[in-house]
């Protein structure tokens, strides 16, 4: 991890209960959210204070926790870090795949196996070139982890979003796992958007595949030669945050849209969810219609929730099923790239009945959200430095 002062030691709450964590200062590290600790903020329904529990981080872009109370984070221009909050270490770790990190692109996601760490994979997305005069290709591969060592082994690709693109934008990304075990994967248009509504390619789709990177026999169009057997939905534009819901198991995903048309979707196996023929967006610069409204078409997923007068530029996306904020339960929290805030969604349904904006005043940009092992609401800041943030009750 990248450090531009000199580092120094803290103890207290910023990191696990009564320990140290290491805190690097930097200079001007304010739109990172490293000057952030201690901080309070107050909420609907409940205050907040922001712990800083690593900082530093070049854009980091993905986090994933450890069973042993570790945890990975993914940093855009390629580090994978080793961040143990209770001593303030944090090691790069050997073996990750090389990456091109180009404008949107770098060292993505991160997730674990399901049954880690008795299964010791771990997932990551990156971008990387796609050899001789090609252009770059999301690449999702897995590797096995030595914690003590800090390094990954047997590193292998398990699929590429095909096909490759000179473009360096909407790589998507994000990674989850169903309780079946299997992985789901976004994948953005790379910017060429009526490759969302071609299914014999891997762009502005939604990818499932099995924990060894083989298709799942029942996924939607298995048995069709005209459609790419990976794909589990398609019509996306560029989905960076994504969820499995903890009570009815549905997947559920933040997407951007162009200007507005910000969406939140509960995905629909075989289903079309509308880029680029029906949008809720505009056009840039004009702010002219792109297609039909989503709900004029009834083959086209609706979302659950969108943004439509201004861009939010969705990212992280986490359900709240913990217990330290007991009146954000079910809530979902959304980090916003444009709006610089957290927003919480509460719904009744299929409906949004009530949407707040949370750190307003800290102008964040939230890449990924996650609710930790211990119930606190962790957010990982794009900027370089970038932080590692935790909310806890004030």
């Amino acid at each position: 991890m990248p450090t531009c002062g000199a580092a120094r030691w803290r103890h207290g709450t910023a990191g696990l209960a009564g320990c140290a964590v290491l805190v690097v200062a930097c200079a001007g590290s304010g739109a990172g959210g490293g000057d952030l600790d201690g901080t309070s903020f107050s909420g609907e329904v409940h205050d907040v204070r922001v712990e800083v529990v690593a900082d530093g981080f070049s854009h980091p872009w993905g986090l994933a926790f450890l069973p042993e109370g570790k945890a990975l984070v993914t940093e855009r221009s390629g580090p994978l870090n080793l961040v143990n909050p209770a001593s303030g270490d944090v090691r790069e770790v050997a073996g990750a795949p090389a990456v091109a990190a180009v404008g949107q692109g770098g060292l993505l996601d991160v997730a674990l196996h399901p049954d880690y760490p008795e299964a010791e994979w771990i997932y990551l997305t990156w971008s990387a070139g796609a050899g001789g005069d090609g252009g770059y290709l999301t690449h999702v591969g897995r590797a096995r982890l030595d914690v003590d060592a800090a390094r990954l082994d047997d590193l292998e690709v398990l699929i590429t979003a095909h096909p490759d693109s000179m473009s360096t934008q909407h790589f998507g990304s994000r990674l989850a796992f169903d309780a079946a075990g299997y992985l789901y994967v976004t994948s953005g248009d790379r910017g060429a958007r009526d490759r969302a509504q071609d299914r014999t390619n891997l762009h502005g789709a939604t990818l499932r595949l099995t924990a060894e990177g083989g298709i799942p026999a029942d996924n939607p169009w298995i048995d069709d030669p005209d459609v790419a057997d990976a794909l589990y939905s398609y019509g996306h534009r560029n989905a960076q945050g994504m969820a499995v819901h903890p009570d009815t198991g549905d997947l559920w995903q933040s997407e951007h849209g162009p200007r507005a048309g910000d969406e939140i979707n509960r995905i629909v196996a075989g289903g079309n969810h509308g880029w680029p023929l029906a949008t809720y967006g505009r056009e840039y610069g004009l702010g002219s219609a792109i297609g039909i409204y989503p709900h004029e078409d009834p083959d086209i997923v609706d979302p659950l929730h969108y943004w439509q007068e201004a861009s939010f530029a969705p990212s992280g996306l986490a359900f709240y099923d913990a217990d330290r904020f007991p009146e954000w339960q079910g809530d979902v929290f959304v980090g916003s790239l444009v709006r610089t805030n957290l927003t919480r969604l509460r719904f009744d349904g299929d409906e949004v009945i009530a949407e707040e904006a949370l750190l307003d005043d800290a102008a964040l940009r939230i890449r990924d959200v996650r609710v930790g092992p211990s119930g606190y609401l962790h957010l990982l800041v794009d900027a370089d430095p970038g932080a590692w943030l935790r909310l806890v009750p004030d």
